[in-house]
């Protein structure tokens, strides 16, 4: 039996008894399926935009300035209604995810995962059967909604039934997930591109699978203690901890989940109260993260990887098939964070990242400029090096950026504002995610090569935030951040520590004495 250390506000030690069980492991598997439906949809969109059968039966202009020879190779994709179709969902599973928060505290993680992969089902039968532009745009709403259901819900659940030494790995497997989801996707559509011409339907309704499988399994699963014990279901939430920690020494455990709890309830208004001064610290640290994520430029890679491929020569079997190298590269080095991020941290793993994706960003960008001009494709020895900068760039993103966006918000709140905050993170995440999948065919029509710059002068800025900004939370219990990190941080501290201003305290005493 192994167990695992943590401590007291005074940091007297304590342990924490427990092991890691098939079934906690297999509660984690399930559960990020979530992102095997997320990745699916950014992989499958970017594929089936580039697939002419699409485009002319619902973007013919489109398809017409794709196969205009005269046409600007950086804006044959720039239109305004097929970057719609890309982003629609990120706008509705921004609201969404102020939704999930809710009925993440009021109903718990497992009911809204179920409740993820209803809504993602039903617009994937939309999208697959849609006869117009308007029936596909509902589609990828109700799409929308299951992702900002499963975003909200999912991290939170596998950052609460982790054993602390394996939490980021644990959590990662959602991003994990979400890689694999972008490989398959990546392969369906080169198969099914060559079936017409209906093969982007057979694409778009393959989403369900993944849905499908959140939707059963999640029937398998349990809820999280902190959820349980949150909802005042006190013998539940300590049968279902023995049962994860496969011990029935976990009063430590419990004990502490159950003070988290009081704290909790004392709190009416969550979404007031991360609001607040003594909350800015991790407020920040999760809406900045998913800001960084996005503006690495990764979404607008995946998204459009195969469009990107064919503006800069490749003919569409050989663009897919540059995109499924791409996927591959992005699971193998997901599983490296896995691997790496319990050992070494999150801090290091970012910081390297920083420097890596900058120096491919800003060699594409060079390369872009240099041999790609307006009217012309690059040769095909120089346009293989770009896939190969490419995949540098994603890996470094899979080991880092990508899970640790998920990771450190989902870890690093207290239990009394914790899906309140993620909803903030979440709904960052999609608001920033709706912009670049909106902007990025207009920018690279008007920006050229000079997008691949905009997207380095952001890493530089991400590389001053995590050496500043970002606090190392590696091995620290989910419900003691506030005393082992947050305190001890030389900015944050000031937060923390001076952070219970009058209408806070108000707050807390008003709900206290209603108890």
């Amino acid at each position: 039996m192994a167990g695992f250390a943590a401590s007291n506000s005074d940091d007297s030690p304590k342990q924490f008894e427990g092991r890691i069980t098939i079934y906690v492991v297999l509660c984690g598997i399930i559960a990020a399926t979530g992102g095997l439906m997320f990745g699916y949809d950014v992989g499958i969109s970017g594929g089936v935009t580039a697939m002419d059968d699409f485009l002319e039966k619902f973007f013919p202009s489109v398809y017409v300035k794709k196969h205009e020879v005269k046409e600007d190779n950086y804006c044959k994709f720039d239109d305004q209604g097929l970057q719609l179709f890309t982003s629609s969902l990120y706008l509705a599973a921004l609201v969404a995810s102020f939704i999930a928060s809710k009925t993440c505290k009021s109903y718990g993680r497992k009911l809204t995962m179920q409740a993820a992969s209803i809504f993602f089902l039903v617009g994937v039968i939309l999208n697959a059967a849609a006869r117009d532009l308007a029936m596909l745009i509902v589609g990828r709403i109700l799409l929308g909604v299951g992702v900002g259901f499963a975003n909200q819900a999912v991290p939170l659940f596998l950052s609460e039934i982790a054993p602390v030494r394996i939490r980021g790995a644990l959590n990662i497997l959602f991003q994990l997930d979400v890689t694999i989801g972008i490989l398959v996707a990546n392969v369906v559509n080169y198969f099914t591109s060559s079936i017409r011409p209906w093969g982007w339907r057979l694409s778009l309704g393959l989403a369900g699978v993944p849905a499908l499988i959140l939707c059963f399994g999640s029937l398998l699963i349990t809820e999280t203690p902190a959820s349980l014990i949150e909802r005042q279901k006190l013998d539940e939430g300590l049968a279902v901890l023995k049962k994860i920690r496969g011990t029935e020494k976990v009063e430590l455990e419990f004990n502490e989940i159950v003070d988290a709890s009081k704290i909790a309830q004392q709190v009416k208004h969550p979404f007031r109260n991360v609001m607040m001064r003594r909350s800015r610290p991790q407020l920040v640290i999760a809406i900045l993260m998913q800001v960084f994520q996005q503006f690495t430029g990764i979404n607008a890679i995946m998204f459009y990887a195969p469009v990107l491929f064919q503006t800069i020569g490749f003919k569409n079997d050989g663009s897919l098939l540059s995109a499924v190298i791409m996927g591959l590269v992005n699971v193998l080095c997901t599983v490296v964070s896995i691997l790496l991020v319990d050992r070494l941290g999150r801090r290091i793993l970012l910081l390297e990242a920083c420097a890596q994706m900058l120096i491919s960003q800003a060699a594409i960008g060079a390369v872009l400029q240099v041999f790609m001009k307006a009217n012309n494709n690059l040769h095909q020895d120089v346009a293989i090096w770009v896939v190969v900068l490419v995949c540098l760039f994603v890996s470094s993103f899979a080991w880092s950026w990508g899970p640790l966006g998920w990771l450190i918000p989902s870890e690093t709140f207290p239990l009394e504002t914790r899906t309140a905050g993620f909803a903030f993170a979440v709904s960052s995440n999609m608001l920033f995610t709706f912009i670049i999948a909106q902007a990025f065919l207009s920018m690279m029509c008007h920006m050229k090569a000079g997008i691949f710059f905009f997207f380095a002068a952001w890493i530089v800025a991400m590389a001053f935030f995590v050496v500043f900004l970002l606090p190392e939370t590696k091995n620290v219990p989910i419900d003691e951040m506030t005393e082992r990190v947050w305190k001890k941080h030389w900015y944050w501290r000031r937060f923390v520590d001076h952070g219970e201003d009058q209408n806070e305290t108000r707050d807390v005493e008003d709900s206290a004495n209603r108890l």
